[in-house]
């Protein structure tokens, strides 16, 4: 075991045989199982991508929530013969998590240079031999894209390529609207630190704070990103106009989704479901909720969390953050648990989870075990017809939750008190 991590050469491909091995299974059980391997949305992408091959919308598939983009990526899945082009879409999404791999190997040596490459190959195998990310990847979701882009944003960052990190960011949160909660920590890290702090005894004037914060990398980085944002949506509103808007980002202040959502709210979201239509009780309830789902998820994770972990530890603050606005989020399924999984091999080094096995340990089952009662409760509801909503599937959306807090609590500790020195370390050799 010990010369399994002893090179790339060895985890890389081994992490490339897992992906290939998950492929042929999900062929064989979608070809033999009434339960197929190949997730829903994948149906729902590459519908899309055969609309855009015959020159129409993307949007004429109902619940293609996505920007054209990703469509785009996988018209190949609408070439012929079908059955040899269909998994191109699933190929990639493996490469993705491949390449998301290999930009954490390229951070955790950038973070950790006192770290062997034996190290920081077990961490990185952490997501990359990691079954249940390739098996999210391999039955099609396209997480593993934002893995890539994640990454690479933070090592740009890190490395302080502010040009490359504002088009990151900028694309990033065009192509899926959540890397948006990174902008703050990006920002409020990228300052040299004697301009953050005036010399002891001394005080420093508002005017004087203020053009202190404006620096050249964190106007270079606000500029380009936001350039590249509107710049990507002015060019897919030309082209699919409101539907675009509606589908891309209006549809997320209004979502209802209670069909496999992790979230406490999933009671609450079935019932604005139910009401949805023809009572104007339910309609009430669903903009009062819609309305408040927001806030303590947003505050967390794009005020709180940046202001006091983002200049400690970035990666720490970001996998704060992730990890927050997953745990808060109105929907939250297993595809979401990859936002943050592929930040962990670069917090678990310096965490409490590994400094005491015992609480790892006792955090990982917890995790698992709540998750696998919520899961329980949601195949007897969705596959055996069984009413589970009250109590069984709600209490185990509560306990999820309340161990996802649990847990959150413990990184953003670990990182408040341990990432400072980290982050200085980082700054002085770049």
């Amino acid at each position: 075991m010990a010369s399994l991590f002893s090179s790339s050469a060895i985890i890389f491909p081994l992490a490339a045989l897992l992906r290939v091995g998950l492929l042929f299974y999900g062929l064989y059980q979608d070809h033999n199982s009434a339960m197929k391997y190949t997730d829903i949305d994948y149906m729902v992408f590459t519908d899309a991508s055969r609309f855009m091959s015959q020159g129409q919308s993307p949007y004429l598939r109902d619940t293609y929530r996505y920007t054209p983009l990703l469509a785009w990526l996988l018209i190949p899945t609408a070439w012929q013969p079908g059955w040899l082009w269909f998994s191109f879409g699933k190929v990639l999404f493996a490469l993705a998590d491949l390449v998301a791999g290999w930009l954490l190997l390229l951070v955790l040596r950038t973070e950790h240079s006192d770290m062997s490459e034996k190290s920081r190959l077990k961490y990185a195998s952490i997501w990359l031999l990691n079954p249940m990310v390739a098996t999210i990847s391999t039955r099609g979701s396209s997480e593993g894209l934002l893995g890539v882009l994640v990454m690479a944003l933070l090592w740009a960052v890190l490395t302080r390529r502010t040009v490359l990190a504002g088009l990151l960011l900028g694309f990033g949160v065009h192509f899926k609207i959540y890397p948006f909660i990174y902008a703050p920590s990006v920002i409020w890290f990228l300052s040299p630190a004697n301009k953050d702090k005036p010399p002891r005894g001394e005080s420093i004037s508002l005017l004087n704070q203020v053009l202190s914060f404006v620096t050249r990398e964190r106007i270079t980085v606000t500029v380009v990103s936001l350039l590249a944002f509107s710049g990507l949506n002015l060019w897919m509103y030309s082209l699919y106009s409101h539907p675009f808007l509606q589908h891309t980002y209006l549809h997320h202040l209004t979502r209802i989704d209670h069909r496999h959502n992790f979230s406490p709210y999933n009671t609450l979201l079935y019932l604005s479901s139910s009401f949805a239509g023809d009572s104007s009780a339910g309609e009430s309830l669903e903009i009062q909720f819609e309305s408040l789902a927001f806030i303590p998820q947003l505050i967390l994770s794009t005020i709180a969390i940046p202001l006091i972990l983002a200049k400690k530890s970035l990666a720490g603050a970001m996998l704060a953050q992730t990890f927050a606005f997953v745990a808060f989020n109105k929907v939250c399924t297993s595809q979401y648990f990859l936002w943050y999984l592929v930040f962990l091999p670069l917090y678990l080094p310096s965490s409490s989870f590994m400094k005491s096995p015992l609480l790892g340990i006792g955090a990982l089952l917890m995790w698992v075990i709540s998750q696998a009662l919520w899961l329980h409760q949601a195949f007897q509801l969705e596959f055996l017809g069984v009413s589970t909503f009250v109590p069984g599937l709600w209490l185990a959306s509560l306990l999820f939750y309340l161990v996802n807090c649990w847990i959150l609590g413990v990184i953003i500790t670990d990182v408040g008190k341990g990432g400072a020195e980290t982050s200085l370390e980082t700054k002085k050799r770049v």
